[in-house]
């Protein structure tokens, strides 16, 4: 087993700015431990097989090109306006 001591706790904790307790200490160093060992034996897996990869899905561009297009008439669309200045839509202030 991995040794994380109590005064290991400490110095992450002084670093992260909380307080921990002596029983605190204790029992979070025990589970970094504990923490360590587990994500140590992924070393024995096995991986001579497997393709390295960036994400563990595979990614693809699900949208489409950006392409301008006239959807809507500039007049129809500036008559629904409630207000209109020099062909923009008007709005109020919100500052």
């Amino acid at each position: 087993m991995t040794t994380f001591s109590n005064e290991d706790v400490k110095y992450f904790a002084d670093f992260v700015r909380i307080g921990l307790s002596e029983e605190d200490k204790e029992k979070f160093s025990a589970q970094i431990a504990d923490l360590i060992e587990s994500v140590s034996n992924l070393k024995e897996v096995d991986v001579t097989d497997v393709k390295p990869m960036t994400h563990p899905v595979a990614m693809i561009n699900v949208l489409r090109e950006d392409e301008p297009k006239d959807i809507l008439d500039r007049e129809v669309m500036l008559a629904s306006a409630e207000d209109q200045e020099d062909g923009l839509i008007k709005v109020p202030d919100i500052l």
